[in-house]
C-alpha cells in the first residue's frame, strides 16, 4: 500500500462571505481562525465570538490507477457535516467533526484531471460549547491499495499476557492468502517473524516475544510491526503493555498506576484548531514535564498525532466520544445526528485507538444529565455494549457532574432543547443553563458548592444506575464523595474525570488511602479558545470589562496559557506531583490594588517572577509557596519573612511590602532538615527585547518553530509589568502561522503580523522551509528592533 501526503495544493473559500475565488492553503488548516469576531456572533462566548462560516475545499489532481488498485481518502478530522464530492458526485458524508473517516473514491475517478471538493459547515452557530475550528483542520491522506490487500483499520495487536510476552494479532484481508508479520525493536532489529493463513478474509493468531521490553509511562518503549499480504505492506508501532482493573485499583503490567491527568481541548492556541503534529507533541511534552501522566480528551476523540505523542512520551489517554447525547446543549450541536451515527462513530474511534498503548479507556460522554434517567441509562448501556464488543479490555467511563444530575432531576439550571434554541439568538438575553449556569454559580460561591452539593443523598440516587454500567464511573467536581462511595460500593472504581487544581493534595491523600480511587483529571491542562472567561483572573487594566463579551477569546482556565507558558498552578502541580521539592510564584503588588476577575478554576495571578518597578516598593506583594513538605519558610534578602507549617492543600501564602533583592523559599522535613529551596530575584537597569527559540532547530514533522518574544531584565528574567507592541516583517525561508499572547482578552487576530505583549511576552509560530536560511525582523513599539536568523 502507498500512503500519499494529500495535504498540499488545496484552495478554500468562504460561502458565507460569498467568495468566488479560493485561497491556496496547506493542511492542516483552520478556516474559523481567520473569521471576523463580532458581538453579533451567534456562538458568542462559546466560539470566542468568531462568526462562523461554511467552507468548500478544492483540490485538483491526476491519479492513474493500476489494474485492480483502489484509492481511499483518509480524513483525520473535518469540522463539520463534511461532504466529499469528486467530479461532481457525492462520495461520502460525515456529520461528526472529530471522526477519522474514509472515502473510497475509486469508482469516481476519471482519466486526466480530477476535481475533489470537501464541503464543511460551521455557519449554523452555536454548534459547540468551545471553540471548534472549522474545515480540514487535521491531515488528509490518500491510500492506494493493490487488488489483494489488508483492510484499512482492521489490523490489531494486543498484549494478552505481558509476563510471557503473549500477543494476539488479528486482521482482515480482501481475499484468502498468506500474511507475514515481522516485529522490530527500537533499533530496527528483527525480533519476531510469523506467517498466518487468512481464510474467509480474516485471520487471528497468537505469538510470543521472548523477554519483551514493556511499555509504561516511565519507559514508553515502542516496537515496530510490519504486516505484508501480497504486495500490500502496513507498518505501525505498538507497545507491549497490559491494562487491568479490579477491586484493588488500576494496573499497568501488574503495577498499580495512578492517573495524574489533565483535561485537554483540541486547539493549539494561536494556531487555532489546526492539528500540526509538532504542536500536538509540544503540548504533551510540556504536560509531562509538569508531572502529568494522563490526558482526558475534552470533549471529543483525540487526533492521531496526539495519540502518537502520548505513545512516545508515556502519557495515558482517556479518549472521549462526545459532549452531548439527546438533549441539546447548543442549538446546532451533534444531538440531531448522534442516534443515527453513534455505532459508526464509536467504531471509528476504537479502530483509531486500538493499537495505541497510551489509550487505557474510553469516556462515552461529558456532563450529560441523561445519565440520571432511564432513557439515558439505556443509551449508555448500548454504548458500553458496543465498546466491549470492539475492545473488551479497556475501561469505560463517563464524566458525570453528580450535583448537576441532581439539580437536573429537580428542574434547575438544566439544558433543554428550548433553552438551546433561545440561547442561539445573539441579541436575545442569554438564559443560563448547563455549564454556563454552573460556571457562574461556582465563580460566585467558590469551588466548594459543587463538591459539597455532590454529597447530597439525591446525587447518589441519580447516578447509581449509570455508574453500575461503567468500569470506572467519572466524578466531575465531586471529591467529597470519594471516601463515602469507596466504602458504600466495594467494587466501584472512582475516577475524578474533572477536578479543581486546588484539590490535588486531597486527591493524592485519598488515593493513598483508598486503592479504588484511580485518577484525577484537572480542568484544564492548557488554556483554550472559547468558553470565554470561565477561568480568567485578569486585572482591569488588561481587560476593559469582565462581561466576557467580544474581545475575550480564551477560557483562562489552564495550568499553562495558550502560548504554552507555565503559570503558578503548573508550578504548584510540579511540587505536589514530585517533579520538584518546592516551587513558588509571586502575586504582583498591583494584584492587591486593581479590580480583577477571579475564578474557581484559578488560584490567582501568581507568576514565577519577582521583578517589579521601583514605584511598587513598599506596596504589598504576595508569594505562594508550593510544597507538601511538613514546613516551609520564606526569606527576603536573607532575612526570615516567616516559617510555618505547610498548608494542607500544598499552597502556603505569605504577604509583605515589596523590596528589591531576592526571595528564597525553603522546605523542611519533619526533623527540620532542609530538603529543597528555590529563589527569585529582582533587578535594575533597562528592559531588553529578546527572542528565544524553544528548540534549536525546527521540529522534524511540520517544521514548526516557536519563538518567544520577551521583555527581559539584564539577567534574562521576564519583566511582567512591561507592555509593548510587536510586529514581524521581512520573513525569509518560511511563513508566520500564528502570533499572540496569553491574555484571555485580546482583540488582535492570531493570523496577523502584530500583537501586544502580556505580562512581558508574546509568542510567534513559524513554519520553516530551510533551517539554514530562515530569518525575520521584529519591531517593537518601545524597545527597538531585533533580527532573528539561524
Amino acid at each position: 500500500m502507498a500512503k500519499l501526503d494529500f495535504n498540499h495544493d488545496w484552495e478554500v473559500r468562504s460561502l458565507t462571505l460569498n467568495e468566488t475565488e479560493g485561497r491556496k492553503v496547506s493542511l492542516p488548516h483552520d478556516a474559523m481562525l481567520g473569521e471576523e469576531r463580532s458581538s453579533l456572533s451567534e456562538g458568542g462566548v462559546n466560539s470566542a465570538w468568531f462568526v462562523g462560516g461554511d467552507y468548500p475545499y478544492t483540490k485538483r489532481f491526476e491519479l492513474p490507477l493500476k489494474d485492480g488498485e483502489s484509492a481511499i481518502l483518509e480524513f483525520e478530522g473535518a469540522y463539520r457535516n463534511a461532504k466529499v464530492v469528486l467530479n461532481g458526485s457525492l462520495v461520502k458524508e460525515n456529520a461528526y467533526g472529530y471522526n477519522c473517516f474514509y472515502a473510497d473514491i475509486t469508482s469516481f475517478l476519471k482519466k486526466g484531471e480530477n476535481v475533489l471538493e470537501v464541503r464543511t459547515q460551521n455557519a449554523d452557530q452555536p454548534n459547540s460549547r468551545w471553540y471548534s475550528g472549522a474545515g480540514l483542520y487535521r491531515p488528509v491522506w490518500l491510500h492506494l491499495l493493490p487488488k489483494e490487500h489488508l483492510i484499512l483499520d482492521s489490523l490489531q495487536v494486543e498484549t494478552v499476557d505481558y509476563r510471557g510476552g503473549k500477543l494476539r494479532v488479528k486482521g482482515k484481508t480482501s481475499c484468502d492468502g498468506k500474511v507475514v508479520l515481522t516485529i522490530f525493536d527500537h533499533e530496527e532489529k528483527m525480533v519476531k517473524k510469523c506467517e498466518f493463513e487468512a481464510k474467509e478474509t480474516g485471520f487471528e493468531a497468537f505469538l510470543e516475544l521472548n523477554n519483551p521490553h514493556l511499555w509504561s509511562e516511565d519507559d514508553p518503549y515502542l516496537y515496530k510491526v510490519s504486516f505484508v499480504f501480497g504486495n500490500d505492506e502496513r507498518n505501525f508501532r505498538i507497545g507491549v503493555r497490559q491494562i487491568e482493573f479490579n477491586e484493588n485499583g488500576l494496573f499497568c503490567n501488574g503495577k498499580r498506576i495512578l492517573l495524574k491527568g489533565a483535561c485537554m481541548h483540541h486547539d493549539n492556541g494561536v494556531l487555532g484548531a489546526a492539528a500540526y503534529r509538532d504542536a500536538e507533541y509540544r503540548k504533551v511534552r510540556i504536560l509531562k514535564e509538569v508531572g502529568y501522566n494522563a490526558i482526558r480528551s475534552s470533549h471529543n476523540p483525540m487526533g492521531k498525532a496526539m495519540l502518537d505523542a502520548c505513545d512516545e512520551l508515556g502519557v495515558y489517554v482517556l479518549d472521549e466520544y462526545v459532549d452531548c447525547w439527546y438533549i441539546h446543549k447548543t442549538r446546532f450541536d451533534y444531538v440531531d445526528d448522534l442516534m443515527a451515527n453513534y455505532k459508526e462513530d464509536i467504531t471509528l474511534m476504537v479502530n483509531k485507538d486500538f493499537n495505541h498503548p497510551c489509550v487505557i479507556g474510553y469516556s462515552l460522554g461529558n456532563e450529560v444529565a441523561e445519565t440520571s434517567e432511564e432513557k439515558g441509562i439505556s443509551l449508555l448501556n448500548d454504548f458500553v455494549k458496543l465498546i466491549k464488543e470492539l475492545d473488551p479490555n479497556r475501561l469505560t467511563t463517563v464524566g458525570v457532574n453528580i450535583f448537576f444530575n441532581a439539580l437536573y432531576s429537580m428542574g434547575f439550571g438544566v439544558y433543554s432543547d428550548k433553552k438551546a434554541n433561545e440561547n442561539s439568538q445573539a441579541k436575545a438575553k442569554k438564559k443560563e443553563s448547563g455549564s454556563a449556569f454552573f460556571n457562574k454559580l461556582t465563580n460566585f460561591f467558590g469551588s466548594e458548592i459543587m463538591k459539597v452539593g455532590s454529597t447530597l443523598p439525591i446525587c447518589d440516587k441519580k447516578t447509581r444506575g449509570s455508574f453500575a454500567l461503567l468500569d470506572a464511573p467519572g466524578y466531575n467536581y465531586a471529591i467529597n464523595r470519594y471516601g463515602h462511595d469507596h466504602k458504600k460500593y466495594p467494587n466501584r472504581l472512582i475516577l475524578g474525570t474533572e477536578t479543581f487544581c486546588g484539590d490535588l493534595a486531597a486527591f493524592l491523600s485519598l488515593a493513598q488511602k483508598y486503592p479504588r480511587v484511580i485518577g484525577d483529571f484537572v480542568w484544564s491542562g492548557f488554556d483554550y479558545l472559547g468558553e470565554c472567561g470561565i477561568g480568567s483572573w485578569i486585572n482591569e487594566e488588561d481587560a476593559p470589562s469582565f462581561d466576557h463579551g467580544n474581545g475575550w477569546v480564551t477560557a483562562g482556565a489552564g495550568r499553562g496559557d495558550i502560548t504554552g507558558r507555565l503559570l503558578g498552578e503548573a508550578l504548584f502541580t510540579q511540587a505536589l506531583l514530585g517533579k520538584k521539592a518546592i516551587t513558588m510564584a509571586v502575586i504582583p503588588p498591583k494584584e492587591y490594588r486593581l479590580k480583577h476577575s477571579p475564578s474557581a478554576w484559578k488560584f490567582s495571578l501568581a507568576l514565577p517572577h519577582y521583578d517589579f518597578p521601583d514605584d511598587e516598593i513598599g506596596k504589598k506583594v504576595g508569594v505562594e509557596v508550593y510544597s507538601l513538605a511538613p514546613s516551609v519558610a520564606l526569606y527576603l534578602n536573607g532575612k526570615l519573612i516567616g516559617k510555618r507549617k505547610s498548608a494542607k492543600n500544598g499552597k502556603t501564602t505569605f504577604a509583605f511590602p515589596y523590596a528589591k533583592g531576592e526571595i528564597t523559599a525553603k522546605c523542611f522535613d519533619a526533623e527540620g532538615k532542609e530538603v529543597g529551596h528555590t529563589t527569585l530575584r529582582s533587578s535594575s537597569g533597562e528592559t531588553l527585547l529578546n527572542l528565544v527559540k524553544e528548540s534549536e532547530r525546527p521540529t522534524p514533522n511540520d517544521r514548526l518553530l516557536y519563538v518567544r518574544i520577551r521583555l527581559e531584565n539584564g539577567e534574562g528574567d521576564l519583566r511582567v509589568y512591561e507592555k509593548d507592541e510587536f510586529e514581524i516583517s521581512s520573513i525569509q525561508g518560511g511563513e508566520l502561522l500564528g502570533m499572540g499572547n496569553g491574555n484571555s482578552y485580546q482583540k488582535e487576530s492570531f493570523f496577523g503580523s502584530r500583537c501586544l505583549s502580556y505580562q512581558g511576552e508574546a509568542i510567534a509560530v513559524f513554519r520553516v522551509d530551510d533551517e539554514t536560511s530562515f530569518s525575520f525582523l521584529l519591531t517593537s513599539g518601545n524597545h527597538g528592533k531585533k533580527d532573528f536568523k539561524f
